[in-house]
């Protein structure tokens, strides 16, 4: 009987917890790549990625983007090239059956920033960051809910747990602290890199990232609906004269 009577005090207890602390709604923002008319803003993509090589990628992997994909959102080849080139990938084995570091290329995806999850963790408060390369798709409202997440940090102050408080957070605290400041990652053109602006494009690059066919799907689903319109245009005409003509011979 009193292990029924714990049992049932510990419930009461963890449900109460659990209840205690509930996230914020996310932040709703106007993308241009929503809607059927949704459309990539590579300005901003580009800007994004920016962000992302300066900030996110000394914790976070993308692996499942080769640096020639870049090319899709505005980079030249030449570009891409450079771009790949900066970075030394792990390769092999050669004849000897030793592995080597070597040039990037294009053909290369991008590195991460460790070599397995122990080293990960081991880095990050026992913690193993995200791979970025999906996290629009595998997260609910995901462009939402990773600006809101960016932006969304109350303090810089690390609490006693070794955790940072950010209200849109499921938990409401997490390991990460806040990623973004204030002229953090310096723009090449006369946009501010705010905090707000800083997550608006890296959201519109892991956007890209999470769904690169995104333009085209929607291109294609417009010819589709133009041409099931034509069709029952077509159809509508063709009926109305079959019922034209079968009335005009009765009568």
């Amino acid at each position: 009987m009193l292990i029924r009577i714990i049992s049932f005090i510990l419930l009461l207890t963890h449900t109460a917890f659990a209840e205690e602390f509930k996230p914020l709604p996310n932040k709703k923002i106007d993308w241009n790549f929503e809607g059927i008319m949704g459309y990539f803003n590579r300005e901003s993509i580009q800007r994004g990625y920016k962000v992302y090589k300066e900030v996110c990628a000394a914790c976070h992997s993308m692996k499942r983007v080769s640096f020639r994909n870049l090319v899709d959102i505005g980079f030249s080849e030449d570009e891409v090239k450079q771009i790949a080139a900066s970075y030394q990938v792990t390769d092999g084995p050669n004849d000897l059956g030793e592995m080597f570091e070597r040039n990037g290329t294009p053909s290369d995806y991008f590195v991460p920033p460790f070599n397995n999850k122990e080293a990960a963790a081991s880095a990050n408060n026992g913690v193993v960051p995200p791979d970025l390369s999906l996290i629009i798709k595998a997260r609910h409202d995901g462009a939402n809910y990773v600006y809101s997440l960016l932006t969304g940090y109350k303090n810089g102050e690390q609490s006693e747990d070794g955790l940072y408080s950010n209200p849109y957070f499921p938990a409401g605290k997490l390991a990460m602290a806040a990623p973004l400041s204030d002229g953090l990652v310096q723009y090449d053109n006369d946009k501010q890199s705010t905090v707000e602006n800083m997550a608006y494009d890296v959201v519109n690059f892991l956007q890209w990232a999470s769904e690169p066919e995104l333009e085209s799907r929607h291109k294609l689903g417009l010819k589709v609906i133009a041409y099931f319109i034509v069709l029952t245009v077509l159809f509508i005409l063709t009926n109305n004269k079959l019922w034209r003509n079968l009335y005009q011979k009765k009568h």
